[in-house]
């Protein structure tokens, strides 16, 4: 009885994960998946020998368009559940994710969840406020010029901590302990930039964040700016919300 149970239950894992590499491979054909002649694929930075994840090729829009319809899934209740066992073996030669993501590190927003996509697929970079470093910079070069990564969103989210404390830093000059005011200090642009008068301070502190972070990662040379010159890279910016899951394009 319990063999049996097994059978059914190990079936129905490779079921999902059939329907989950079908589900991609039909969305990135349907999107504009670029497969050139048997081991070259012609990626939007370049060209790659034999990518691990084919389906993963894609133009900046394309890119764009399948995780935000990756979020509307996730909202409606209909992810696609995981199973990690088939895509390891793809994955040991290398990754060509879709779509890189700078994201507050908050426990209640997790990229991966929130586009229904898995292992290989997103290119994650996350820190408390998801504001840009020189490391985070270097990180999304990375992604972009190396890994030929299509797309960057930065992703902000409903009562972000580390937004309420960059107000707090500015309108009441509160001292954080340790390292913590240096990311208040760095957030502080965006709050200066909201009006104290607003009425959904927070949320629109937390929007002009991410505005601002998109604004400066298009400028970024010499890699950046040059692939969103020549329309090889689309740089975007979301807000996540906690209450329904849903991300909103905001830049």
């Amino acid at each position: 009885m319990c063999q049996a149970s097994n059978e059914q239950e190990n079936t129905h894992l490779q079921q999902n994960q059939q329907r989950r590499s079908f589900l991609k491979m039909a969305v990135a054909s349907s999107l504009g998946l670029g497969i050139a002649a048997a081991d070259k694929v012609m990626a939007t930075s370049g060209v790659v020998t034999t990518p691990p994840q084919p389906e993963n090729v894609l133009t900046p829009e394309a890119a764009l368009e399948r995780l935000m319809a990756g979020n509307e899934r996730y909202v409606a209740g209909q992810s696609t559940p995981l199973n990690f066992k088939h895509e390891r073996a793809a994955l040991v030669s290398g990754q060509n994710p879709y779509a890189s993501i700078l994201s507050c590190a908050d426990s209640r927003v997790g990229p991966e969840f929130s586009f229904d996509e898995q292992r290989g697929d997103l290119f994650v970079a996350r820190v408390a406020g998801n504001y840009l470093t020189t490391d985070f910079v270097a990180t999304l070069e990375y992604a972009a010029l190396v890994l030929h990564t299509p797309l960057i969103m930065v992703l902000g989210h409903q009562n972000c901590g580390a937004i309420q404390a960059a107000i707090d830093a500015v309108d009441n000059s509160t001292q954080f302990p340790g390292h913590i005011q240096s990311i208040a200090s760095a957030l502080a642009p965006a709050v200066r930039a909201i009006d104290k008068k607003s009425e959904n301070r927070i949320d629109d502190v937390v929007e002009m964040n991410v505005i601002q972070n998109v604004r400066e990662l298009k400028k970024q040379t010499p890699i950046l700016s040059r692939l969103v010159a020549e329309k090889k890279l689309l740089v975007v910016g979301g807000v996540y919300s906690l209450k329904t899951g849903k991300v909103d394009l905001v830049a």
